[in-house]
């Protein structure tokens, strides 16, 4: 076992030795981004640095810093009003500095150091609270205080009460932050600013951060306001370091680019900056370690907010192994402890009127950067940081069940697991298969009285796995039995797999559309278990969609494939069950189906309503939200544009480079199609345009609006993307997801919707006999 985990972090190392220089195609990437979002007024200018551990190797400045009363140049040197950056950069260093040292303790009461901050019940705060944002303090003071000045603020902040018990929920909260600034004053007798000066930023050589700029460093400050009467630059934009008098511990802080990739080269080397040391390899570990609670996200190290590695996959990870900060300002800073890269973004976009946005600038360019670094498991992210393993291990745990549905393995707990008394089982599941209790089927079955579990398969995406690509045969560590992927080599059961078998189970969540391949993976079990002369058990779940309806394209005979198992229309309103019923009885399989099937389950649910743990089916179907569009958005794929694989929000977002985002969006909310559509800019990491600049519209259900007809929103999309582009969409990649050579002809001709559907109710109406058939609920 070690062994393996030795080749896994040389495996990692060696696929992230490449991921350093900008090659030309991602600079100009770079360039389109920045100037994209300088273009669309969300910022005046920004600046750019990119490193990892021991170079700079991307450094540019873009736009203007100022343009009252004359326009500025932005440039390299420029001067930023860090806001809330100074909470990691100055105070949270010197917090642990003196952690250290041994001069404070941060699992002790805050009114050790600070008597007075007792007041209202706040006793029991700890240091630990104050830097995990779980003090229950509110996020910041309502007013300026009576009192003027910082004797004034604290006084206030004493007299607060909390708004929750320490360690219960996260509040972010300017408070703590100031808070934790008193505190190195009082036990390093130094202001705040002279401590950090000494010990944080001349060590670093960070020459240009400081507190209170002088009037060299003010004439290159970026500015943060202008209007009528004066241009604010080299005086701190946030009131509550305005009332601190500049130097506080959540915001005041004026550095460069230059000065905080310093900064991040001292945590990649472990707290080294050349020969001198600020910070312990401990230290670092616990910035990068998520403080509980972690039942939301993001997760929350000390003083820094958590992130997924910057690699492609970096959505589908656990929040975790990046330690990142922004500022109100514009501003922010992003280290990745795994990867070893780093990234800077400096904006005033609170410039000149406070209404600009860096939102979108930091999502495109760090996408850019994950979208240049191969996969990673979060198996390798635990052995490259060990401090993760807490929080991985948690993010590993299967959500328990609260009713009122019992799925088929519950069901067939209760049954003490009579269908299965003395019989060798191979069992086909994925991580979607676990019972009300969070146990993996995997491990309910291996420890089943009476049953042997002899034989694991999987399908698509493995089972202890959540990739996006082929899967090979693995083991399963907790039964030590070898995982046959159905996803890999071969997609049918190997010849001698099920040899001394008794019977197969099935227990996998579909996602309730025709060309999700667990429904062919199911069809496939049915044949092998016919022809092998076993008994197919299916555990069946809900139809996450919703059993009621049923319609979309239908399937055309004979077109059968993976993505395709049966001539069923687009949504078939089944449950898996009910599915392996239709398949056996109409492709007359001969296969001995027996379903367990659910308890307290009603047709008209949503998964929602069946009180089940959520697990995600694939990688990309992560929200409920997401699964509802998945059949609409998903008649896009294979097409040459991106339905969000490698963003956030898959299903949710489309795009490529050549689409214009408001004319498709303007398009689009013009017709009746039940939902609402806003231009969006994305960079996907993975799939369709990785890495490059996209162009589109984000896609929202009008919960208010009557039903439409299935897929009347997928055929919309397809016939308006052919209708404004149909020299550039590739319509013709969409023939196999629509799957009725009628229903996508129709619309390549210039059809509507719903007379493209019309073609299909023939089709339809012979499917419902069918499935009429074949239901159990």
């Amino acid at each position: 076992m070690l062994k393996h985990w030795a080749l896994l972090g040389a495996l990692a190392t060696a696929q992230l030795a490449g991921a350093a220089d900008l090659d030309t195609a991602a600079r100009l990437q770079a360039t389109q981004i920045v100037e994209g979002q300088i273009a669309a007024g969300r910022i005046p200018g920004a600046v750019v640095l990119i490193g990892d551990a021991t170079h700079v190797f991307y450094r540019e400045a873009f736009g203007l810093r100022a343009t009252l009363p004359d326009r500025e140049a932005m440039t390299l040197n420029t001067e930023f009003d860090l806001a809330s950056l100074t909470k990691v950069i100055a105070t949270t260093t010197a917090i642990m500095q003196l952690a250290e040292a041994g001069r404070i303790d941060l699992n002790a009461p805050v009114t050790r150091y600070w008597p007075a901050f007792a007041a209202n019940g706040k006793e029991a705060v700890t240091v630990h609270d104050l830097l995990a944002h779980t003090s229950g303090l509110r996020p910041d003071l309502s007013a300026r205080p009576a009192q003027p000045g910082r004797e004034g603020v604290l006084k206030a902040i004493a007299a607060e009460r909390p708004r929750s018990a320490p360690g219960e929920r996260v509040i972010y909260s300017d408070l703590n932050f100031v808070v934790l600034g008193e505190l190195v004053e009082r036990i390093s007798q130094r202001p705040l600013d002279a401590y950090c000066q000494a010990h944080i930023f001349a060590p670093l050589g960070m020459r240009d951060t400081l507190f209170l700029p002088d009037a060299g460093r003010t004439a290159r400050t970026a500015p943060t306001l202008a209007d009528s009467s004066r241009v604010r630059r080299g005086q701190v934009h946030d009131p509550t370091a305005q009332w601190m008098d500049g130097v506080s511990g959540n915001a005041g802080l004026f550095s460069t680019a230059d000065d905080l990739a310093r900064f991040a080269q001292m945590l990649l080397n472990d707290g080294h900056a050349g020969a001198t040391r600020i910070l312990q390899p401990q230290s670092i570990a616990a910035l990068t370690a998520a403080a509980p609670p972690l039942s939301a996200v993001p997760w929350r190290g000390l003083g820094w907010e958590l992130a997924a590695p910057l690699v492609s996959n970096h959505d589908r990870l656990p929040p975790i192994g990046v330690i990142g900060h922004t500022g109100y300002t514009g501003t922010g800073l992003w280290v990745d402890l795994v990867t070893h890269q780093f990234i800077v973004i400096l904006s005033n976009r609170v410039y000149p009127r406070g209404g600009g946005d860096a939102r979108p600038l930091r999502a495109q360019l760090l996408a850019l950067l994950a979208s240049r670094t191969p996969p990673m498991s979060a198996a390798q992210i635990g052995r490259l940081l060990p401090s993760t393993l807490p929080a991985l291990r948690a993010a590993e745990r299967l959500p328990t069940s609260t009713g009122p549905v019992q799925a088929g393995i519950d069901v067939l707990e209760a049954q003490q697991f009579a269908p299965l008394a003395g019989l060798r089982v191979g069992l086909l599941t994925h991580h979607s298969g676990f019972d009300a209790e969070g146990r993996r089927t995997v491990d309910v079955l291996a420890h089943a009285p009476g049953v042997t579990l002899a034989a694991l398969f999987s399908p698509e995406h493995g089972l202890n796995t959540d990739v996006d690509e082929r899967v090979g045969d693995v083991l399963d560590p907790a039964t030590g039995l070898t995982i046959h992927s159905l996803y890999g080599a071969t997609r049918r059961f190997p010849s001698d797999s099920l040899r001394g078998l008794d019977a197969l189970v099935f227990d996998i969540q579909d996602a309730g559309v025709r060309f999700f391949t667990y429904e062919t993976t199911l069809g496939y079990a049915l044949e092998a278990a016919a022809a092998r002369g076993i008994p197919l058990f299916v555990l069946d779940r809900p139809d996450p969609l919703g059993a009621q309806r049923f319609g979309g394209p239908v399937l055309d005979s004979r077109r059968e494939s993976f993505t395709g198992y049966f001539p069923a229309p687009l949504v078939p309103g089944m449950t898996l069950g009910e599915l392996a019923n239709l398949f056996n009885r109409n492709k007359h399989i001969g296969a001995d189906l027996r379903v367990v099937p659910m308890q307290g389950y009603r047709r008209a649910m949503t998964f929602a309503d069946t009180g089940l743990g959520w697990v995600p089916p694939s990688p990309n179907l992560r929200t409920l939200p997401q699964l509802d569009l998945y059949p609409d958005v998903g008649l896009l794929e294979g097409a040459n544009l991106s339905v969000g694989r490698g963003t956030a929000h898959p299903f949710e977002w489309i795009g490529a480079p050549w689409i214009d985002a408001t004319r498709l969006a303007n398009a689009l909310n013009a017709l009746d199609t039940g939902a609402h559509f806003e231009a969006v800019d994305f960079v996907p990491t993975e799939s369709t345009w990785r890495g490059r600049l996209c162009h589109g519209v984000s896609i929202t259900r009008d919960t208010a609006s009557l039903p439409h007809p299935v897929a009347s929103l997928g055929l919309t999309l397809l016939a308006t993307l052919h209708a404004l582009y149909p020299e550039t969409f590739d319509l013709a990649a969409t023939r196999a997801s629509v799957g009725s050579q009628a229903v996508w002809q129709a619309i390549h001709d210039g059809a509507t919707a719903d007379a493209a559907q019309a073609l299909d109710a023939t089709a339809l109406e012979h499917f419902a006999r069918l499935r009429q058939e074949s239901l159990y609920y």
